[in-house]
């Protein structure tokens, strides 16, 4: 049986919000998606496509990638790869792709961390594997301590300037290397278009540390990652922890440990106020960091279409009373994971 052809929705604009990102001609949708977990070879690719074209459809046209996403290392940039070949080509405009590189990606001093190296050869296996021309946006990943920012942050010029990338960006950068990185890169003429942090009810380092000021003041937009911290913000702990979770597994960042009587107290307590404003926890933790308006856009994940669906219901609502914010405030401050 031959497949029909994509033709995406053709309202796909007119129910996403879209924010400008720093000061920049770029908007990014409200949400975007990120492939980190659930668009590897361990998906099958027709729940990929599903998910790639729903989000499509729905007005997310920014698709948040990098060099070690997967499961396995790679994949989820080859899944894009097929994507491209089998429905978005003939849309390769109209998409905000980015991929990134800082952690480990191959043995040997070479395949981790800031150097032009491995940055420039990070991108065009990237490249290759998404079956692009270039990346909108090429982000280091991280901050190098051993590697002067002044290589890393030139490497990331000259990919632009190589057109392999429109534009660049950061991602957990300390805010004393953001700010050195921010200023060797608009003396250079290729501005810091992103930076990307975690950022949740949970875990608001970006905020307390002072980053998304700093954004603001470079004319940087601010992404969002983990906005539900890994699930622990989806009410799927509410009553412990489930057999089938990523809570249960061992080796991943969401610990067991986290869960504890004070941690479940408050997220009871989060989600009865999430439902009296007619949302689930999840939809108000996304919610919550889109009320704010120095945040460009929230990087979302999924593991089906349904939840996407349940995501994009957020923007419907988001919008808090002083008295919803005082109480977020109340119940997460106290457990704050640093």
């Amino acid at each position: 049986m031959i497949e029909p052809v994509y033709a995406p929705s053709p309202n796909r604009y007119e129910t996403m919000a879209y924010r400008r990102c720093g000061r920049s001609g770029i908007q990014l949708p409200a949400l975007s998606l990120g492939l980190w977990h659930n668009f590897g070879s361990y998906k099958p690719f027709q729940d990929v496509k599903a998910m790639a074209h729903y989000a499509f459809d729905k007005g997310i046209c920014h698709f948040d990638l990098a060099n070690n996403y997967g499961p396995e290392y790679g994949t989820a940039e080859e899944n894009f790869g097929r994507l491209m070949e089998v429905s978005f080509r003939p849309y390769r405009d109209e998409l905000f792709i980015s991929t990134k590189a800082g952690w480990d990606m191959w043995p040997g001093p070479y395949g981790n961390f800031g150097s032009r190296k491995y940055l420039m050869a990070s991108l065009d296996q990237s490249l290759r594997r998404m079956k692009l021309d270039y990346v909108d946006i090429f982000y280091s990943h991280r901050w190098d301590p051993e590697t002067p920012i002044e290589e890393t942050m030139q490497a990331l010029v000259d990919a632009v300037r190589q057109g392999k990338a429109l534009y660049v960006g950061l991602s957990r950068y300390p805010a004393d290397k953001a700010q050195e990185a921010y200023r060797y890169l608009a003396s250079h003429d290729v501005p810091c278009l992103l930076y990307q942090d975690r950022y949740n009810i949970m875990d608001r380092v970006p905020q307390e540390k002072g980053l998304i000021d700093l954004c603001h003041e470079h004319g940087a937009g601010f992404i969002a990652f983990s906005p539900l911290q890994q699930g622990l913000l989806t009410g799927r702990y509410l009553n412990g922890v489930p057999a089938d979770s990523r809570m249960a597994r061992r080796g991943t960042s969401l610990r067991e440990e986290m869960l504890t009587p004070g941690m479940l107290e408050a997220l009871k307590a989060l989600n009865e106020l999430a439902l009296q404003r007619g949302q689930s926890l999840a939809q108000m933790s996304l919610a919550w960091l889109l009320n704010d308006s120095r945040v460009t856009s929230v990087i979302i994940g999924a593991s089906s279409v349904s939840q996407l669906a349940d995501n994009l219901t957020t923007l419907n609502n988001t919008t808090f009373s002083a008295t919803e914010l005082q109480r977020i405030e109340e119940l997460s401050a106290p457990i704050q994971l640093r």
